[in-house]
C-alpha cells in the first residue's frame, strides 16, 4: 500500500511538472513572453538546481531574450512616431523592462546542466529612461487635464480626473495635481436638487416628508451624483428629482362580523363490547374488550374583522434645470393596510381549529389614525423611490 502510494504521488508530480512545462512552451511559442517568464520563475523559486527544472531554466532564458527585443522595438518605432499619446505605452514598456529583471534577479545563478553553464541574462539600467518617459508622461497628463478643465462639460471634466488620478499614482504629489482633482471632481459631478410636493388636499404627515427626503438614510450618493434636499448657494444644480404626491386615499374604519360553526367528532369514553349472551367479551390475554365510544360537538364563532386601508400614488420626474425639459418619469405606488381578527365563541371550545384558537384570546384594538396610515406607506415608497434613482443615469 505505501509502495503504490509513492508511485501514484510520483506519477501526479511529474504530471504537474510537465504540464507546467508545457504551458511554458506554449506562451513562448505564441509570443506571450512574459507569461511564460512568469510561469518558469514560478516553478523556479523552490529547488531550482534540481534536474526536473532544468527546461524551465533553458525556456526562462530565451523567453526574456525575446521579450527583450519585442519591447525594445515597440520603443524604437514608439519614439519615431513622437506621438503624445504613445507616452503611456513607452512607460509601461520600460516599466516592464525593469520588473522583468527584478523578479529574475533573485533566481540568479541558475545553472545550465547540459552546458554545464550559467543562464545568460544581460541586464540594463533602466533608471533614467523611466525618469524621463515618467515626466513626458506626467507632463502630457497634466497639460491635457487642464485643456479638459476649461471644458463645461462634465464627461470632459470626469476625464480630467481619471488621467489625474492616474498621474498621482505614478507621480505623487506633482505640482497642483490634489487641488485639480477636487477641482475635477466638482465639475464632473451631477448635483440633484430634491423637491416633495403634494398635489393632494390630504397634509403629507411631515415625518413622511423627512423620512423621504432623509437621502443620507438611502446610501444612493456615488462618486459623480449627489442629491441634495437644501440648496447649497455655492452649487448651479442642474438637475432636479421632484417627489409628486398625485393622489392620497385612506379608506373608512370598517368592521366585518361573520358567523363560522365548527363541528368535529371526538372521542369520548369507550363502551364495552357484549356478546350475544350479554356478557363483556375477553380478547386472547383476558382482558375485556372496549370500543372507542364518539360523540359530535359544535361551537358558533363570531369572526370580527377590523380593516383600514391607505393608498399613495405619486411620481418622479427628473428634469435637466438647464433647459428645464423633463428627463424621466417613474409613477409609484404604496399600499398600507391594518387588519386585525378578533373572535368570540358559543358552544364546546374543543371544536374550535385554527386561527380561531388564537383569535378567541383577542380584544378590539383601537384603529390606527389616518396620517399614521398614510406615514405607514413610506417604508414601500422609500424602496421604490431607491430603486428609481439606482437604475437612473445622467448622461
Amino acid at each position: 500500500m505505501y509502495r503504490n502510494s509513492l508511485i501514484i504521488i510520483g506519477l501526479l508530480f511529474c504530471f504537474t511538472s510537465c504540464s507546467g512545462v508545457k504551458k511554458t512552451q506554449s506562451a513562448l511559442h505564441s509570443g506571450n513572453y512574459d507569461q511564460a517568464i512568469d510561469i518558469a520563475v514560478d516553478n523556479l523559486k523552490t529547488n531550482k538546481n534540481k534536474k526536473s527544472k532544468q527546461d524551465y531554466v533553458v525556456l526562462l532564458e530565451e523567453a526574456f531574450v525575446k521579450a527583450v527585443e519585442s519591447d525594445e522595438k515597440k520603443l524604437k518605432l514608439l519614439k519615431a512616431d513622437n506621438n503624445p499619446a504613445s507616452l503611456n505605452e513607452i512607460y509601461n514598456l520600460y516599466n516592464n523592462l525593469d520588473r522583468r529583471q527584478e523578479i529574475i534577479k533573485p533566481l540568479l545563478p541558475l545553472k545550465v546542466q547540459n552546458g554545464n553553464r550559467n543562464a545568460r541574462f544581460i541586464f540594463r539600467d533602466y533608471t533614467n529612461e523611466l525618469i524621463d518617459s515618467k515626466n513626458k508622461l506626467s507632463n502630457h497628463l497634466y497639460l491635457n487635464a487642464i485643456s479638459l478643465l476649461k471644458s463645461n462639460y462634465k464627461q470632459q471634466a470626469r476625464t480630467a480626473h481619471q488621467d489625474l488620478t492616474y498621474l498621482n499614482q505614478i507621480n505623487p504629489n506633482y505640482k497642483n495635481v490634489r487641488q485639480l482633482l477636487d477641482e475635477a471632481h466638482f465639475k464632473g459631478t451631477d448635483f440633484v436638487i430634491v423637491k416633495l410636493m403634494n398635489d393632494t388636499p390630504i397634509a403629507i404627515p411631515r415625518r413622511l416628508e423627512d423620512d423621504l427626503l432623509n437621502f443620507n438614510a438611502y446610501g444612493l450618493n456615488n462618486f459623480w451624483t449627489v442629491y441634495h434636499t437644501q440648496p447649497d448657494p455655492k452649487i448651479d444644480y442642474n438637475l432636479e428629482m421632484l417627489i409628486r404626491f398625485r393622489n392620497i386615499d385612506v379608506s373608512p374604519e370598517q368592521l366585518k362580523e361573520r358567523i363560522v360553526i365548527n363541528e368535529k367528532e371526538i372521542k369520548d369514553g369507550y363502551n364495552y363490547v357484549y356478546d350475544s349472551k350479554g356478557n363483556v367479551k375477553k380478547d386472547s390475554l383476558g382482558n375485556d374488550i372496549k370500543k372507542d365510544k364518539y360523540i359530535k360537538i359544535k361551537s358558533t364563532v363570531v369572526e370580527i374583522t377590523q380593516h383600514k386601508a391607505a393608498h399613495v400614488t405619486a411620481q418622479i420626474d427628473y428634469v435637466d434645470l438647464k433647459n428645464n425639459q423633463l428627463i424621466n418619469s417613474f409613477p409609484i405606488a404604496s399600499e398600507f393596510i391594518f387588519e386585525h381578527h378578533f373572535a368570540t365563541f358559543r358552544g364546546d371550545r374543543r371544536a374550535l381549529e385554527a386561527p380561531y384558537l388564537d383569535w378567541i384570546n383577542r380584544k378590539f384594538v383601537p384603529f390606527p389614525s389616518s396620517e399614521q396610515m398614510i406615514y405607514d406607506t413610506g417604508e414601500n415608497l422609500k424602496e421604490k423611490i431607491k430603486l428609481i434613482i439606482k437604475r437612473q443615469k445622467f448622461k
